[in-house]
């Protein structure tokens, strides 16, 4: 039996509507990753590809509001309870720093993306901010994998499985890198310009 002829029998649970749900589910609370059943989707329908990378990014995203008004309601008192003010302060300091960065990271990485979503809110990040990262990040990762699946086929799935996250946090370093080195090349610059 093939991939594909497995993946029909599963057709039930693996479909474009539970795809949607698990997607918002998964950004507040659900351990299981969308990748799951995005994956195998688009290997079924690889002309739907694009369109199911869509769908799966759309209900992150609003599963990501969802999460962030969690913790602007309550994560807060939650956040006390298991860290010591000096640390919530020291966290609270980086988000508002890195908000994008720290959002855009977690939702292109293998780090758990929940996490930030509630601690978000509970930080009182900018909606607007979040919400723009969210849709960079996650859009950014599943259309990658779709396209990848497209493109590639059923050989593709055994090596996003392995290295994507991988190669996800490869991404992360470089983008660092390379701004940490203009933004001290541009303070060198204007350090011998005074």
């Amino acid at each position: 039996m093939s991939i594909i002829q497995w993946l029909n029998y599963l057709t039930g649970v693996v479909n474009p509507t539970n795809l949607f749900v698990l997607s918002i589910i998964e950004s507040v609370f659900f351990p299981l990753p969308p990748d799951t059943m995005l994956l195998p989707l688009v290997l079924m329908n690889p002309e739907k590809g694009m369109v199911l990378a869509g769908l799966t990014t759309m209900g992150s995203v609003i599963g990501a509001v969802i999460g962030y008004f969690l913790g602007l309601w309550g994560g807060r008192p939650l956040l006390e309870k298991l860290a010591s003010g000096d640390k919530l302060k020291k966290v609270a300091d980086l988000y508002e720093r890195y908000q994008f960065w720290a959002v855009g990271i977690a939702g292109f990485t293998p780090i758990p993306y929940k996490v930030f979503t509630v601690s978000a809110g509970a930080f009182r990040l900018r909606l607007h901010t979040f919400v723009l990262a969210s849709i960079i990040s996650r859009g950014g990762r599943f259309f990658l994998e779709a396209g990848l699946v497209m493109i590639y086929g059923q050989e593709v799935i055994g090596f996003i499985e392995r290295y994507f996250n991988a190669l996800t946090m490869g991404v992360v370093v470089i983008v660092a890198v390379a701004w940490l080195s203009w933004h001290g090349w541009r303070r060198y610059g204007k350090k011998r310009e005074e």
